[in-house]
């Protein structure tokens, strides 16, 4: 199984997050795992849903950085930024969070399948989805809070933060 996710903050709006998740059986001719596809669809899910341009925050996994991503980004420049973070900064990506509260409630599951597992993690992904505060506590995790997000969202993001190290 392979999973892509990306996480989304405005300061006074909901927090939100995306993913994709593909299953790999070893049929033939079935990809492996997220390809360049996967990982451009993400980001138009996003702008489509949140109907405004999109900076995108990305760690050096080498998928990111082919060719074909390239000209996904430069061909959408116009509602598209991204940056790359440095290499082995997992610390400053809010979607570590989101992975690691997947796979906290996944830990003990004892599967027959895959299909288990990937029922687990898609419901997981689900109810974190409405969990907005446990999407502020990923980016509060970080330390990346910008000073224009007003005192009161900062208080709540750092409420969700102590509860999801629980």
């Amino acid at each position: 199984m392979s999973i892509a996710g990306l996480t989304c903050y405005k300061p006074g709006k909901r927090s939100r997050t995306f993913y994709s998740v593909r299953e790999y059986r070893g049929r033939k001719g079935e990809p492996k795992g997220i390809g360049g596809r996967d990982l451009c669809d993400l980001p138009v899910r996003a702008h489509i849903q949140l109907g405004g341009p999109i900076v995108l925050v990305w760690d050096n996994l080498r998928m990111h950085l082919v060719e074909a991503i390239r000209r996904f980004i430069a061909d959408h420049a116009d509602w598209l930024t991204v940056f790359q973070l440095p290499s082995h900064a997992t610390v400053l990506s809010p979607q570590e969070g989101i992975w690691s509260l997947v796979k906290r409630d996944i830990g003990n599951l004892a599967a027959a399948g895959l299909d288990q597992i990937t029922h687990a993690v898609k419901r997981r992904l689900k109810q974190i989805q409405y969990r907005p505060d446990l999407v502020d506590g990923c980016l509060t995790n970080t330390g990346l809070i910008t000073d224009d997000w007003p005192a009161s969202r900062i208080q709540a993001q750092a409420v969700a933060s102590s509860v999801s190290r629980q």
